[in-house]
């Protein structure tokens, strides 16, 4: 197998990787960087549990082959809280009681996280479309929804 050297800049840190080309961000995150807080759900990029940010866009981590990464600025869920505390997001997740199973919590917050990136102030509709690609079997969405405007209408 062809192994290819990478340089990113994962959660505001630079490493350098050396890796098959055909490997996939999110194993790369699980198995190499020990990053186990985004998860795998379909392997098809159907479900969003393994939504990463990658220069200030939700992707799916499992359609992300190593050859595309290099160079990239990566944000995992890892780097949300600081120093253990919740982010307001997060937090506002947990008062909402936007989390059940939790499964689908890293790759909601993610997508959640990258829409307030571009956009602080985002309409129902907008939020609605942001996290279209992540699916929840247990809460139904409302209180994640009403999690994400509770952030944004926070923010000044």
């Amino acid at each position: 197998m062809n192994k290819i050297k990478l340089h990113i800049i994962l959660n505001e840190q630079s490493k350098f990787l050396h890796v098959n080309a055909n490997r996939r961000l999110l194993d790369i995150l699980r198995e190499d960087f020990k990053l186990t807080g985004t998860k795998e759900g379909c392997s098809i990029g159907e479900c969003g549990a393994c939504t990463v940010i990658m220069n200030g866009r939700a992707v799916n981590s499992c359609l992300v082959l190593a050859g595309q990464i290099n160079g990239a600025e990566i944000i995992t869920i890892e780097h949300l809280a600081d120093n253990g505390k919740l982010n307001s997001l997060q937090q506002n997740f947990l008062e909402a009681g936007a989390v059940q199973c939790g499964y689908c919590t890293p790759g909601m917050l993610m997508s959640a996280t990258a829409l307030l990136l571009e956009n602080p102030h985002p309409s129902e509709e907008e939020i609605k479309e942001a996290i279209a690609g992540n699916l929840c079997r247990c809460t139904g969405y409302k209180q994640i929804i009403q999690a994400i405007q509770k952030t944004a209408h926070s923010r000044k």
